[in-house]
């Protein structure tokens, strides 16, 4: 009889999920284990589940030479090398879903509390005062309430809000406007939301383009007396900022539960703690949802080790290999080109088409509109894969189309990738190709004729072609003391819009690329990071 496969439970889940393993695997719990301990046995198992506590660092995966599967207890998994684990082949999946209302409803109970100030309040009356007149809130009713990110956590919450006569606006570039109707929701830019919006919650994943999305610069222009939500992840406010416009009255109160570094102990929120309501990351402890997770990713485990199948794979090309062989870099540029686009377009998606020339079109290129469409995504949606990308994309209402034509593309090369990415604000085009020495490169953004190799960081400026627009963007740069690798400009005719995209050694911040949007002649500016841990990295 064949021993079962071995499971290292290396952090606390409920019973429930210890029992579903338990039937038909092997389980190890021990949700105190160390690091150290762990690199000493994990050599004998075939999966390993954490939560957030244990890191499954580079030297864990190398060292569990039987590894098949890393479980993620919840929704994130920045704890877990998935560059690494990919180069090991051992996947990675987690439990996205289990804790949605959840984190719904402790959104909703932060901003209930953050209105009528009930932690204040109480606080006050266990201290033996009496002060009804310190503690006037406001009322939700007929307040308009801003949410950023409409997953299903957003969404939860919007239900909720207009349940009790709040008016509420959205915004999510993935959103389109007909999902957004029949979600009886109204969709707006950033912009209104920073004027209009009386609360402000956040359902977004911290990336390079969400990071301090709330700056010190939006909260010079937002509503006077705006409170502010933020039960989705740490760093998406820029704390300081935050603190300066509540102690200066500009921000009425905020309510978070994630910070920038947990636990915030030198946080500045805790000088202006009167004003703030703070929960140590609470979004998922419920009794549900810890059972809803345990459930989820201990079925997931033991379908994967058994049955070779799972629900919520993070890291898995569900594509054959012989069909990624024949496709070669293709598909890491096909994701690439989705992440620039996704990093140019403005609005809401409403389309994508994948068009695929010469002997290209005669090849099995899903996984290209897959490896497109995960691009695209990827810097917004947490927990997008290049299982979910077309699921998600049709459930937020984006047309996706391949179009075949077995002439060549506008840069005549044997075979080319064409990508258009529509929103109702207007259309990037690009192409690429891979060349004979097998690099993959972007040879038109828009009409503008280009020789770019994706590279992992990327700064992208569309502008008015005349001197000293160069020398304007590398001072900027230069001032900052970041580092220049290549450039590549494009340009349709002398003296008219050109493009110039920068490769460069380290990320930059979002002061430097509104530096950079505020110069004359300047009309956009863009700082596009590609995942390490996708495809997107083809060179």
């Amino acid at each position: 009889m064949a021993s079962l496969k071995k499971v290292l439970v290396a952090d606390e889940i409920s019973d429930e999920g210890i029992n579903v393993l338990s039937k038909d695997l092997d389980v190890t719990y021990d949700p105190k284990i160390t690091q150290e301990e762990i690199l000493k046995i994990i050599p004998d198992f075939d999966a390993i589940l954490v939560r957030s506590r244990t890191q499954v660092t580079p030297d864990v995966i190398n060292a569990g030479k039987k590894l098949k599967v890393i479980g993620r207890a919840g929704v994130g998994v920045d704890n877990i090398d998935l560059k690494v684990a990919t180069e090991s082949g051992v996947l990675v999946v987690n439990s996205p879903e289990g804790n949605t209302a959840s984190a719904a409803e402790h959104t909703l109970a932060l901003m209930f509390a953050l209105a009528r100030m009930v932690p204040q309040a109480d606080s006050s009356m266990k201290e033996g005062k009496w002060q009804r007149n310190k503690f006037i809130g406001v009322e939700l009713f007929n307040k308009v309430l801003g949410i950023i990110g409409l997953g299903k956590i957003g969404s939860r919450v919007a239900q909720v809000a207009k349940a009790i006569g709040m008016k509420v606006l959205v915004y999510d570039p993935f959103i389109s406007k007909q999902r957004a109707e029949e979600l009886d929701l109204r969709t707006v830019g950033l912009e209104e939301i920073w004027r209009q919006a009386d609360f402000i919650t956040l359902h977004i994943p911290k990336t390079n383009e969400t990071t301090n999305l709330i700056s010190g610069t939006v909260l010079s222009r937002i509503k006077p007396g705006v409170r502010i939500i933020n039960a989705s992840r740490g760093g998406v406010i820029d704390e300081a900022a935050l603190a300066r416009a509540i102690s200066d009255g500009r921000v009425a109160g905020a309510a978070l539960d994630v910070f920038d570094t947990e636990p915030p102990k030198d946080s500045p929120l805790l000088a202006v703690k009167d004003k703030i309501i703070m929960t140590p990351h609470l979004g998922a402890s419920t009794v549900e949802a810890q059972y809803n997770v345990a459930i989820d990713l201990a079925e997931q485990i033991r379908d994967y080790l058994i049955d070779g199948v799972c629900r919520s794979p993070v890291n898995l090309p569900f594509m054959r290999p012989d069909i990624l062989k024949n496709l070669g870099k293709y598909f890491g540029l096909a994701e690439a080109m989705g992440a620039i686009a996704g990093g140019l377009i403005t609005g809401s998606v409403r389309g994508v088409e994948i068009l695929n020339y010469g002997a290209l079109a005669v090849k099995d290129t899903t996984p290209l509109t897959v490896a497109a469409l995960t691009g695209l995504f990827r810097s917004r949606i947490e927990s997008v894969t290049y299982v979910n990308a077309q699921i998600i994309a049709k459930s937020h209402g984006i047309s996706v189309r391949e179009s075949r034509l077995e002439d060549s593309g506008a840069g005549n090369y044997r075979e080319e990738l064409g990508l258009i990415i529509s929103s109702d604000e207007g259309i990037v085009s690009m192409t690429g190709t891979v060349l004979a020495h097998n690099e993959a490169i972007i040879t038109k953004i828009n009409d503008h004729p280009i020789n770019l190799t994706p590279s992992k960081f990327m700064l992208f400026t569309m502008h008015q072609d005349r001197p000293g627009m160069v020398a304007k963007v590398a001072t900027i740069l230069g001032d900052k003391d970041i580092n220049i690798s290549t450039m590549s400009v494009g340009r349709v005719d002398i003296r008219q819009h050109a493009i110039m995209v920068l490769t460069l050694d380290d990320p930059i911040e979002h002061t430097v690329v509104e530096a950079l949007q505020q110069q004359d002649g300047i009309h956009l500016a863009r700082f596009i990071s590609l995942s390490v841990g996708s495809a997107a990295l083809v060179h």
